[in-house]
């Protein structure tokens, strides 16, 4: 209580009212009456930066419009982001959109393959996988040959579209397409995204081009997006688990990463539109953020569904290469998804335009994703569809270091599990170290007992690779 007490203070000579009842605290500004809740378990900080990053987007208005945020909230991985504070979710009427609550890395989402092999045809083969993935994911030897046609149906028309113009070369010389077909049913939100072929960098789109090998596709980006090599640890719910095809000891793939260029592209035109699009004369917020409404939202959206879908068939792309080397290595491949799940997107749902900054949907019957670090668990859960947290959940562990700081450590601290970093680069193995993150079971614990997600399975890591 005297910790809390003095959070309580602290918090109050910035003019925000902070009270906690078991793992929930209310947020709320005196100077406008705006209010937040965010869920964190007591072992967590409550950092200051994203508390006001937070308000602040919870309380974004447009002049001369009756669009308006309806509810802000964050999950447990509530940490400071650039602009908007990861775990972050708002919720906002439908003609109204806060493009810098999505940012730049649009869909930046998470897919999880089961393979059918096991733990000792994986550690008989260990050496000889990390060396045909460290050549395919980290050395630039990809070859991924794009129709332009099949970019300009991905942006205009949608995946199914795009998949049906693949070339028949490169990755795709050997892809099993009608797997690629059957997949799309387990992508969550794929076909909620709307697009427009305008909205698409020029580059992908150039009819003087038949074939592009677009430098981004098939790539992981930096910072905490990774391709991992699991072994499935623990069943929690054996029949759901079970018909998903999942057994313990399973390699299973989970793969982390965004929309590259093509999301920078899209969500920084659109920020600074949103900027361009105030009032002339009339004072800007003192936060710097920014709202769209009527036509311009909807046009946002439509832009956003470009980044979104570019982001999908990146993972695509990831998936395929990994499963090159499955085939490579073990005579066969035999994988399936279990689940493609986005976050750092605003999708229409009850009426609202929900927008997760690093949190996951997590709707009634969702399957999802919350992976921890390289050196702890991840988890697949099903969501239960609660509204008090915006049908949402976290999207991992969240960050318990910036990486300036990890990085003044020189070398990474030991973690509860394991762990074997694969990367050219070192630095990267020092700031994305378990150490810099939070304790995976936590984040898992008080989204349970909150009753927001349902774990499923829980999986160790074995192999990381990190650009």
């Amino acid at each position: 209580m005297n910790k809390l007490s003095r959070l309580q203070k602290a918090f109050l000579r910035s003019g925000i009212q902070v009270e906690r009842q078991q793992d929930i605290i209310t947020l709320t500004r005196s100077t406008d009456s705006t209010s937040a809740r965010v869920l964190l378990p007591a072992s967590f900080p409550l950092e200051e930066k994203a508390v006001r990053q937070l308000l602040d987007f919870a309380s974004v208005q447009a002049p001369d419009a009756d669009g308006h945020v309806c509810k802000a909230c964050a999950t447990p991985d509530f940490h400071p982001g650039s602009i908007a504070p990861v775990g972050s979710i708002v919720a906002s009427t439908e003609d109204f959109v806060i493009p810098a609550a999505i940012g730049t890395d649009i869909n930046c989402g998470m897919r999880l393959l089961r393979t059918g092999i096991s733990l000792e045809q994986a550690e008989s083969n260990r050496q000889r996988l990390v060396d045909l993935l460290t050549h395919s994911l980290l050395r630039n030897s990809r070859d991924v040959p794009m129709k332009v046609q099949a970019f300009e149906a991905l942006f205009a028309e949608g995946p199914g579209h795009c998949l049906d113009l693949l070339s028949e070369d490169g990755l795709w010389a050997n892809a099993d397409r009608p797997r690629l077909f059957r997949e799309l049913n387990n992508c969550i939100g794929l076909q909620e995204f709307s697009g427009q072929l305008r909205y698409a960098p020029e580059a992908l789109r150039d009819r003087r081009r038949t074939l592009i090998r677009d430098p981004s596709l098939g790539t992981t980006g930096s910072g905490n997006h990774f391709v991992e090599l699991q072994l499935v640890d623990r069943i929690i719910d054996r029949k759901q688990a079970y018909a998903l095809g999942l057994k313990p000891n399973e390699l299973v793939i989970m793969i982390h990463s965004g929309s590259r260029d093509v999301g920078f592209h899209v969500g920084q035109r659109w920020m600074d539109r949103a900027r361009d699009a105030w009032p002339k004369g009339r004072r800007h917020p003192a936060s710097g953020l920014y709202a769209l409404t009527g036509e311009l939202a909807g046009e946002y959206l439509a832009a956003m569904g470009v980044a979104a879908r570019y982001a999908w068939l990146n993972r695509v792309v990831l998936a395929e290469l990994v499963r090159k080397v499955l085939r490579e290595t073990f005579q066969s491949d035999d994988s399936a998804l279990i689940v493609d799940v986005p976050h750092n997107v605003v999708l229409q749902e009850q009426g609202l335009n929900i927008h997760r900054k690093g949190a996951t949907p997590a709707r009634a019957g969702d399957l999802l994703l919350i992976p921890g670090s390289m050196g702890d668990y991840s988890y697949l859960a099903s969501g239960l569809g609660n509204p008090d947290w915006l049908w949402s959940c976290s999207h991992g562990a969240g960050r318990s270091l910036r990486r300036q700081a990890v990085r003044a450590l020189k070398t990474p601290a030991d973690s509860a599990l394991p762990w074997h970093c694969v990367t050219l680069r070192e630095e990267r193995r020092i700031e994305e170290a378990p150490s810099a993150y939070k304790p995976v079971g936590p984040v898992i614990e008080a989204q349970e007992e909150a009753g927001l997600i349902s774990p499923l399975a829980r999986m160790r890591p074995w192999l990381t690779f990190k650009a």
